[in-house]
């Protein structure tokens, strides 16, 4: 059985997929997705929908990190589902202070392992770890 925010990270990644590759507003999105998948529990929904907000709200600064942090790796460049892990696990960082970031890291990496390469599970811990540590020496 699969843990309700794993469920939820697994949805907002999804959700940042569509909005991203459907050039779709996060309102859009919103609105098909959840019609779609009418028996995902509340809980599950909630947190998704608070990441996806996080995610839109601070997709600039989001973004700009991503760039910092994947060495001459463009976001158009990448993967996109790598792109959208990424933005899902900043956005978890950000908008989830308390969460531990090594928490957030591994189901990031869970989830590229279920949806991306083997490749990419790496690059994505580089990158999500160098972030992490960086908002860490901030805090």
């Amino acid at each position: 059985m699969m843990g309700t925010r794993r469920k939820s990270r697994e949805l907002v990644l999804q959700m940042l997929f569509q909005s991203d590759m459907g050039k779709q507003s996060p309102d859009q999105v919103t609105k098909t997705f959840w019609a779609q998948r009418s028996d995902v529990e509340d809980d599950a929904r909630g947190f998704a929908e608070d990441l996806f907000r996080v995610a839109n709200e601070r997709l600039p600064e989001i973004d700009a990190a991503i760039q910092k942090h994947a060495d001459n790796w463009r976001l158009e460049r990448m993967a996109a589902v790598d792109r959208n892990v990424l933005r899902a696990g900043v956005a978890e960082f950000l908008g989830y202070p308390k969460t531990p970031k090594p928490v957030i890291i591994n189901e990031a990496l869970e989830i590229a392992r279920k949806f991306s390469s083997p490749e990419s599970v790496h690059f994505i811990n580089g990158v999500l770890d160098s972030i992490a540590k960086e908002l860490t020496i901030a805090e």
